[in-house]
């Protein structure tokens, strides 16, 4: 066992979660696990969600591959995959009952060649691009080219999406506009007596600062695993980071003053001191970036790290203190009074928290508590 983990509180996930859907009631939860969760672990979050009650109703992942692991997981629960579609990933839909997304016209010959020859059916939820402009089919496309999709036999629409490019800045005039076109393609499709199954737009920034977005469901990502997407987006919901990074005092050296520490020489110390070897480098996902200018917690006490972040090893000067090898060391986390989040390595590396817990590697262990 590593003496580094990412230590993954599901006690935060699960009242993230409830405070979530208290404030979005009545609409319907898409969780949002890709990314392996944004790194918390796909599988165990998913699964742990899936006890609660009421647990939600759909998981959205951005590739197939994520949703198969998902479905051999053990979890039964729809599933919407973010993804374009062609006619291997339509097979896997069918065979794992998975709700694919239509975001492109050339969908449409895709979709109809795949079900008549297959005699397929399959699920599917419609995208509309209403200004992110990545996928989706536009917001002022001729509406023929949108209710062409609800006629292709075999496939049953239960959805139809957008998604904002900046709801989690507040009161944001663009975030606005989209929800205005979507609304007009909504009510567009309405008239034509169309079953537009569950409407959902609202991500975690919307969640936040745009309640008239909600809809039939919303899709939390970030929020669920405890971060606002911006630090000035609304706090009308309470959130808990549920990821911390664990590890400890590996070796610890006196050095004298003019010495350095690591790689390049970046680091020269001004007086004699003591620095920390931490088992964890920019393999596990500490930002060779953050060299020189980072922060751990040992016994409720920042120490600021010294010297070029290496593949395995960060250093932190500790001056005088009394430190022990074995002693505990938070990277990322919270100890009594102080914390050291992902939105303060965010703000040096000039980021997001997304980013962060994402790129923590896989040869990271994932303890989860409860």
């Amino acid at each position: 066992m590593r003496e580094s983990y990412a230590l993954i509180d599901l006690n935060n996930l699960k009242q993230n979660y409830f405070n979530i859907r208290k404030k979005v009631k009545p609409a319907k939860i898409l969780a949002v696990v890709k990314a392996d969760a944004y790194g918390h672990g796909a599988v165990e979050v998913s699964k742990f969600l899936s006890e609660l009650n009421p647990k939600p109703e759909y998981y959205g992942v951005a590739l197939f591959d994520e949703a198969i692991q998902l479905r051999n997981s053990g979890i039964k629960e729809p599933i919407l995959v973010f993804d374009v579609i062609n006619s291997e990933k339509l097979s896997i839909a069918q065979e794992y009952s998975l709700d694919i997304t239509i975001s492109r016209n050339i969908d449409y010959e895709v979709l109809k060649k795949f079900c008549s020859k297959n005699k397929a059916y399959l699920n599917a939820h419609i995208k509309i691009n209403t200004g992110m402009n990545r996928l989706g089919i536009r917001w002022d496309e001729n509406l023929n080219e949108i209710s062409k999709f609800y006629k292709i036999e075999r496939v049953k629409i239960n959805g139809i999406y957008t998604h904002f490019a900046t709801s989690d800045i507040p009161k944001d005039k663009f975030a606005k506009t989209q929800l205005e076109r979507f609304n007009k393609i909504i009510d567009k499709l309405k008239s034509l007596n169309i079953d537009l199954g569950i409407i959902h737009s609202a991500n975690s920034g919307a969640i936040l600062n745009m309640p008239e977005s909600f809809f039939d469901m919303v899709r939390p990502g970030i929020s669920l695993y405890g971060y606002k997407p911006d630090l000035n987006s609304d706090d009308s919901i309470y959130l808990k980071p549920v990821m911390s990074i664990i590890s400890n005092v590996a070796n610890l050296i006196s050095i004298k003053k003019g010495e350095s520490v690591s790689y390049g020489r970046r680091f020269t110390s001004k007086t004699d001191t003591q620095i920390i070897s931490v088992p964890f480098g920019y393999a596990d996902g500490y930002p060779r970036a953050l060299t020189n200018k980072s922060k751990a917690i040992i016994k409720n006490k920042f120490y600021n790290q010294v010297g070029t972040v290496t593949m395995d090893r960060i250093m932190f000067d500790i001056g005088n203190d009394k430190i022990s090898v074995g002693d505990k060391v938070i990277l990322l986390g919270k100890n009594k009074n102080l914390k050291f989040d992902a939105w303060d390595w965010s703000k040096i590396l000039n980021t997001i928290p997304y980013e962060i817990t994402c790129n923590i590697s896989k040869r990271v262990p994932r303890i989860y508590k409860f």
